[in-house]
């Protein structure tokens, strides 16, 4: 052996022994490390009704394993592929090509098994058979508030919330992950006597909603039956405690079990039309009309004026529905109990174009009331912003902007409050970690007078006992409320499509201390036109199983 050889091997010893040594420590080091992230836990949600303490699941946990085989430790293999395929409803012949191999470590047998059915294969002790727990979501009441809640969907390897609760809420729902790193053998398995390292994971947080379930089943059945019966496209209900701005129910038709939202075709249907879906609300505007102008002092229930049957302004004239004319001396307390569009606009026109639009940007139009769901829509009253007459005219008695069902009854639940607007809230616990985070009711603003929200309200009862509300009447009971009759706007060109109509009905009651708002809002019904044949039956028959169900005494 040459010196020079001898010195070539004592360089390399050098290098790789001292120089490099760092590297190939971290490169030895990282062969016999495993690193594994420990799932957290993803929050549950929940709802609760008047009377139960408890809060009841609409979002739950269940454990969906995933079953392995090492076909080495199995001791009877056509056994084994029997109560596979009787418990697991697999193909026997399958099972036993699957495991045959003795060569393979593991096999993967089955993934997300049913609880049950994985709970009995357990208890058969059965050896080569393995468990991966891996927990999922279920939703016990099936379609009930289903936009509302949304539902969780892989995002690549992730599982997200998708719409809804779900999504708004991802983060808190979540949790973080942990950590778990240690050592590992030749064959890359854990040594448990090894080093380790382990971060915790940090479950998520549990939500209880403000929707009460009693209401919410009674509000979707209702709206099913509704639409149905009237051959409507679609319709939303909104119930909404307006002393604090809980919503107690948010339903919309058509819905989707979230439990199988991947059969569902048209994903549309996983939209929330009611804060989703602006549309130009009709008459139901007209409570905000008058609202300003009783506010600023401009007219009075009794206050009069001559109805001509139609209004012209700047080359556009505006008629009455059905082209009627009521004649001379009408009072505002007719022109609500009647719909009538030229007395809107006159109560507009005693305050102008700047009082007004003020009024309508405090009633909370024109931008998103900041409730806990994603993609809320703003509505649309730019068209206030444009000047002259036309527009705020045809704004007055709900044309030419638009408004969300939420935006709606938010202010109607302002006049049933003393003038006071609360932003609307859909979360009323945040639990985790076993602390609890109760959400506190919020005063946005005070947009009109005590005195002005009631004499409006004394106003929308008449509507119910004397004018197109009638049906929308409890007896026993001062219900304030006003119907709107929407015509649609063409898609494709101006004007307005006489065939398709929306039909909306918004109230609450009792008026003296109103236990609810509510809205009601049928699509497209083909046997019947107005609102007073459509959304204003189905919300009398919510409202008086809301008075039952409260147990609140009747007025008279």
């Amino acid at each position: 052996m040459s010196i020079a050889f001898v010195g070539l091997v004592v360089f390399r010893l050098f290098f790789l022994q001292i120089v490099s040594y760092e590297r190939y420590k971290a490169l030895a080091e990282n062969q016999h490390q495993l690193e594994k992230e420990l799932t957290a836990e993803r929050g549950e949600i929940f709802i609760r009704d008047h009377f139960s303490t408890s809060p009841y699941s609409v979002v739950r946990n269940v454990n969906r394993p995933t079953i392995y085989v090492a076909p080495q430790q199995v001791k009877d293999l056509p056994e084994l592929s029997k109560i596979f395929a009787k418990n697991l409803g697999l193909d026997q012949k399958e099972i036993l090509s699957k495991i045959a191999d003795q060569s393979k470590k593991y096999v993967m047998m089955a993934k997300e098994v049913p609880e049950a059915a994985a709970e009995e294969l357990q208890k058969l002790n059965l050896p080569g058979v393995f468990f991966e727990d891996q927990i999922h979501q279920e939703y016990p009441e099936k379609q009930l508030g289903s936009q509302v809640l949304g539902f969780v969907a892989y995002d690549g390897n992730l599982r997200v919330g998708r719409y809804g609760i779900q999504h708004f809420f991802e983060k808190e729902l979540a949790g973080i992950p942990g950590r778990l790193k240690g050592v590992a053998d030749s064959v890359r398995s854990w040594i448990s006597s090894g080093d380790s390292d382990v971060v915790l994971a940090k479950n998520g947080a549990d939500l209880i909603l403000t929707i009460d379930r009693a209401i919410q089943f009674k509000a979707e059945e209702v709206l099913d039956r509704a639409v149905a019966s009237h051959g409507a496209k679609s319709g939303s209900v909104i119930v909404m405690n307006p002393k604090t701005g809980a919503v107690l129910a948010m339903a919309n038709f058509p819905t989707f079990d979230p439990n199988n939202f991947n059969k569902v075709e048209d994903t549309a249907l996983f939209n929330n039309p009611a804060i989703q879906t602006p549309y130009e609300p009709g008459s139901v505007m007209k409570a905000v009309t008058f609202a300003a102008a009783l506010d600023a002092g401009a007219i009075a229930p009794d206050t009069t004026y001559d109805d001509p049957g139609s209004v012209t302004l700047e080359n556009f004239t505006v008629r009455n529905a059905e082209g009627k004319n009521y004649g001379q001396g009408v009072t505002m307390t007719s022109v609500l109990d009647n719909s009538i569009n030229t007395g809107a606009i006159f109560a507009q026109q005693k305050i102008g174009l700047e009082k007004f639009r003020k009024y309508v940007e405090n009633f909370g139009f024109g931008k998103s009331t900041g409730i806990s769901l994603p993609f809320e829509s703003k509505g649309n009253i730019s068209n206030l912003y444009k000047g002259g007459e036309l527009y705020p005219a045809t704004a007055s008695y709900g044309q030419g902007i638009t408004a969300t069902p939420l935006q709606l009854v938010t202010a109607y639940a302002a006049i049933a409050n003393g003038g006071k607007l609360y932003q609307p809230y859909i979360v009323e616990e945040t639990v985790r970690e076993g602390k609890s985070q109760k959400t506190e009711s919020r005063q946005v603003s005070e947009v009109i007078s005590q005195n002005t929200a009631s004499t409006l309200s004394a106003m929308l009862v008449s509507v119910v006992q004397n004018g197109h509300g009638k049906r929308a009447g409890v007896p026993g009971y001062f219900i304030a409320g006003k119907t709107g009759t929407a015509q649609i706007p063409y898609a494709d060109r101006a004007g307005y499509d006489p065939d398709r109509n929306i039909g909306t009905f918004i109230g609450f009651g009792p008026v003296d201390n109103p236990a609810f708002v509510m809205l009601v809002k049928i699509d497209e019904p083909q046997d019947v036109k107005f609102a007073e044949s459509t959304a204003a039956p189905a919300f009398g028959e919510i409202a008086q199983f809301i008075l039952n169900y409260y147990q609140v005494p009747k007025n008279q």
